[in-house]
């Protein structure tokens, strides 16, 4: 049976075998084109997923110490430099966890016991040996975060990960820069 088309400005003419097999292109076309848009995305590499996790990690930690040191600290510019610590790194924390959703990347809730430990054995001091076990505690983690920051948006081919690195390391910069102006 054919089907006949009727266009109001033309006479009918059947639809041949051409349109059909047109659809059919058309069809299997759009079905190769949205498996490729599927699978362009590449996998998490192994490396980028270590980064988020560590970073998560460390992020947690500052906001702890942050609030130690508004808790504990003698100084007043110690104190500053915890309340910047533990508002910029909720921020940088939260648009890590959408990073890491967006990767298919499960976050921990709490810091690992290694990280737990920084931060009850800083916990423990009185105020006076805080400030500069603080400081000094901040200059190495943020050297080293700086450094793996770096590193990791030099290895990355994830665009994401990238612009993520580019939003934080200069505020990872400027925790260094601002934690070596407090020592003494």
């Amino acid at each position: 049976m054919r089907i006949q088309y009727t266009s109001p400005t033309r006479s009918p003419r059947p639809i041949g075998r051409s349109f059909v097999d047109l659809s059919r292109s058309l069809a299997l076309t759009g079905l190769i084109l949205a498996g490729l848009g599927l699978a362009a995305a590449p996998p998490l590499s192994t490396e980028d997923a270590k980064f988020i996790l560590s970073a998560a990690q460390g992020g947690m930690t500052e906001v702890k110490l942050g609030e130690l040191a508004v808790g504990i600290g003698a100084r007043d510019d110690v104190k500053a430099l915890g309340r910047r610590m533990a508002k910029d790194h909720e921020a940088i924390n939260s648009d890590l966890k959408a990073l890491a959703n967006q990767k298919g990347v499960s976050l921990p809730d709490a810091m690992d016991e290694k990280h737990l430990e920084i931060v009850e054995r800083m916990a423990g001091l009185d105020a006076s040996k805080f400030d500069q076990a603080y400081i000094t505690h901040m200059i190495k983690a943020h050297k080293k975060d700086a450094k793996a920051f770096n590193s990791e948006r030099s290895s990355t081919s994830d665009a994401d990960i990238k612009l993520f690195l580019e939003k934080v390391i200069p505020i990872v910069e400027g925790h260094l820069k601002q934690a070596r102006a407090l020592q003494r």
